[in-house]
């Protein structure tokens, strides 16, 4: 039998990571995004040790373990927070409850497991789970539009990316537009990728979790970066799939089976070449089979210089399109490298998240997520500070004004800017867990 754990963390997202995590690892575990309902499953259930978030919406995780030891007094805790920081809460920690670990969110995961096997060994762990892009084959070039209307997608002209030895650059280049899809009748070149974009695998499969999409991708980032997981987050709906890699809780690269996706075509989608310049490129490199990317180069049609800037923008544009994506599956898998690209993203998940919204959620999404009505308070356990999100000067002088009396209608008053701005900036910062809904 694998010894049993329990962990409780309101987050739910952050929970299913922390579960596949411990699972993966050799352990059973139980789970629960309350306090009463952690104690009920305890009750059912007697765990052997016990991960904790110490702030709960229900009760604090200190009268939580409390509740827990009255059964087992010798039951092994480790914390998890978000708020409480410092040495004295470590220490208080330590001294009153004997815990084995005291975490700070963002917190390494795997740390999180080192911790867990020294109080409670697991049993043989299970398989490694395989990597999305491994495991499944996957028609590629899916010549579809992706559902809902399809609107042109503006791409800031600054990019960093790490290339080979974990140089990181800062490129400027101009302002981009990718158009919706053009048709071009090409031959496509399929070259060896390092990946391919997941199908789902059979239901209870071993090394990996999986949920319905709706609005949870700002949720599921911020899992990542508050467990520093590497891994990989696939998404599917209808045939079109894509993927999303992580490393210490950064996404650092996607690929998608998607046409328009592709790199010689996000090239017309952005204007850099023409059509029927992709086609004749594309004919010659299956021709040759080359990439298509190379043909272009040596053609004089994008400089060799200019292709780290337009691998990287394309990348970013496969992740902000799935910020319109309302319905779907995902799936998520972890590995030790996420990717073998040797171009990856250097890009902040809570302004990836900012942008993503305010930029792809249409304004009736925003309308159902947030109410004239609703009144807002700054969240007792954000997710991410403040100096980590680019506001512009209008929110920030907003920001203050989000204290709970006011209604989100007397904000938009106050702001002074278009209904659809102003929410999308709000909604922003409820997926960022810097503002929350007044009860």
């Amino acid at each position: 039998m694998a010894p049993r754990i329990l962990v409780v963390d309101d987050n739910q997202e952050l929970l299913s990571l922390l579960t596949q995590l411990f699972e993966e690892a050799g352990y059973e575990v139980i789970g629960a995004n309350r306090g009463k309902q952690a104690l009920e499953v305890a009750k059912a259930n007697a765990p052997a040790a016990a991960v904790l978030d110490i702030l709960l919406p229900d009760m604090m995780g200190y009268h939580l373990a409390d509740a827990l030891r009255k059964d087992n007094p010798q039951l092994p805790l480790l914390f998890i927070t978000g708020v409480f920081k410092g040495g004295k809460h470590a220490v208080e920690s330590r001294t009153k409850y004997q815990a084995a670990g005291y975490f700070e969110k963002p917190f390494e995961a795997q740390k999180l497991l080192e911790a867990m096997t020294k109080v409670l060994p697991p049993e043989k762990p299970l398989a490694a789970a395989a990597s999305l892009q491994d495991a499944f084959e996957v028609e590629l070039d899916i010549d579809v539009e992706e559902e809902g209307p399809q609107d042109a997608m503006e791409l800031t002209g600054r990019i960093k990316v790490t290339g080979g030895g974990n140089i990181t650059a800062e490129i400027r280049g101009a302002n981009l537009t990718a158009s919706p899809m053009q048709k071009v009748p090409a031959t496509h070149v399929r070259p060896p990728t390092p990946g391919r974009p997941p199908d789902p695998p059979p239901a209870g499969a071993p090394g990996s979790r999986r949920g319905e999409l709706k609005d949870n991708l700002p949720s599921l980032l911020t899992a990542f970066y508050l467990s520093r997981e590497t891994g990989e987050l696939g998404v599917q709906k209808g045939k079109v799939k894509k993927v999303l890699y992580f490393e210490k809780g950064t996404p650092v690269f996607a690929l998608s089976n998607l046409l328009a996706d592709r790199f010689g075509q996000f090239l017309v989608r952005v204007g850099k070449i023409k059509p029927e310049q992709l086609q004749d490129a594309s004919a010659v490199a299956a021709q040759s089979n080359r990439r298509t990317g190379d043909v272009l180069v040596e053609r004089g049609l994008l400089k060799d210089t200019e292709r780290l800037y337009y691998v990287g923008q394309q990348v970013k544009a496969v992740i902000y399109s799935l910020f319109a994506w309302e319905e779907g599956s995902y799936l998520l898998s972890f590995k030790e490298k996420a990717s073998a690209e040797s171009i990856k993203l250097d890009v902040h998940p809570a302004n990836l998240i900012v942008r993503g919204i305010k930029k792809l959620y249409k304004p009736e999404r925003l309308r159902r997520l947030l109410q004239p009505e609703d009144r807002l308070i700054p969240a007792v356990a954000p997710a991410y500070q403040l100096n980590e999100v680019e506001l512009e000067r209008w929110e920030a002088e907003l920001l203050p004004k989000v204290d709970g009396n006011r209604t989100v209608a007397e904000l938009l008053a106050f702001a002074n800017r278009p209904e659809h701005v102003v929410y999308g900036f709000l909604v922003s910062m409820m997926s960022l867990g810097i503002l929350d809904k007044r009860s």
